[in-house]
C-alpha cells in the first residue's frame, strides 16, 4: 500500500485565503502605524514650533517699557506700555527694552505671526525693518491680544495696576493631519509701572 500524502485543491485554497487574510491585517497594522507614526510627527513639530513662539513673545512683551516720550506708540502724549489695533486685537506694539519699537501681528493674506522692529524708538514706517515671519509650517487660525487689567485696548498711564497682556494663539498644523492648538496665556510686565 503506497499512500502518497498531498494537498487537495480544497486545502490549498483555504491555506492560501488563511495566508492572505494575515498579510492584509498585518499590513494594515503597519499602514496604520506609520500614518499615527506621521500625525505624532507632526503635531510634535507643531508643538515645538508653538512653544517657541509663545514663550519668544512673551519674553519681548515681558521685557517692555513705559513710552515715556510716545514715539513708538501711536496715542500721542500718553505714557502707555502697550497698543493693540482696537477692533480686531491681532496687532501688538510697544517699546522694547532696547528701546526699539516692536510690534507682533497676524498677517491675514498668509496666516502667519509677523514681527517688526524698527531702527530706533519711532514707529515710522520708514524705520521699520522689513517684516519676519514667526510661523512658518503651520497656518495661525486666531490671535488676539488682550491689554489689561481693565482689558481695554489701550493701558492708562494713571492707572496704577501691572499692566499684563492675556495672548490667544489658535494654530493648526499645515497638510493632511490637521492638529489643532489653542493657547492662552496672560505676561505680566516685568518692570514696576509706576512713576515716583
Amino acid at each position: 500500500m503506497n499512500k502518497n500524502k498531498s494537498f487537495t485543491l480544497i486545502e490549498l485554497l483555504i491555506s492560501v485565503t488563511i495566508f492572505s487574510i494575515i498579510i492584509a491585517i498585518v499590513s494594515g497594522i503597519f499602514v496604520f502605524s506609520l500614518k499615527a507614526q506621521k500625525k505624532i510627527l507632526i503635531t510634535q513639530q507643531l508643538l515645538e514650533q508653538t512653544s517657541y513662539l509663545m514663550e519668544y513673545m512673551s519674553r519681548s512683551i515681558r521685557m517692555a517699557k513705559k513710552d515715556i516720550a510716545g514715539d513708538c506708540l501711536t496715542t500721542a502724549g500718553a505714557k502707555y506700555n502697550y497698543e493693540t489695533d482696537g477692533v480686531q486685537r491681532n496687532r501688538i506694539r510697544f517699546l522694547n527694552y532696547r528701546d526699539k519699537c516692536q510690534e507682533f501681528y497676524l498677517d491675514p493674506i498668509n496666516q502667519q505671526i509677523r514681527e517688526r522692529k524698527s531702527e530706533d524708538a519711532t514707529a515710522a514706517h520708514s524705520s521699520f525693518l522689513s517684516s519676519l515671519p514667526l510661523t512658518s509650517t503651520s497656518t495661525v487660525e486666531a490671535l488676539s491680544f488682550n491689554v489689561g487689567p481693565s482689558y481695554s485696548w489701550q493701558q492708562p498711564s494713571f492707572d496704577y495696576n501691572q499692566p499684563r497682556v492675556t495672548l490667544f494663539l489658535e494654530i493648526k498644523g499645515k497638510g493632511e493631519n490637521h492638529t489643532s492648538i489653542k493657547i492662552q496665556t496672560t505676561i505680566s510686565q516685568r518692570n514696576l509701572d509706576f512713576e515716583l
